[in-house]
């Protein structure tokens, strides 16, 4: 195990989209958790380029913010990349 990184789970808990914009949309288990949009998408998109499995979850993981403490639907996003 890599000590780089927290405990995350080795499978794929994250996931992502992208669309027209450019847009990002991030998943947790198949429900949508994050829309990244602009400055943020775009280097969102250049930092999973050439990111592993693991290093990209976490980049997902970072990118969603703390959603699992009860935030998920407040506030305007914010810069989280």
């Amino acid at each position: 195990m890599n000590t780089a990184y927290p405990s995350y789970p080795e499978d794929e808990v994250f996931t992502y989209t992208i669309t027209k914009g450019p847009k990002v949309m991030i998943y947790y288990h198949g429900k949508q958790v994050t829309i990244l949009q602009g400055n943020q998408a775009q280097r969102f998109i250049e930092k999973m380029e050439n990111a592993s499995t693991r290093e990209s979850q976490m980049i997902m993981a970072k990118a969603t913010g703390n959603f699992k403490r009860g935030n998920e639907r407040g506030g305007k996003q914010r810069g989280r990349i």
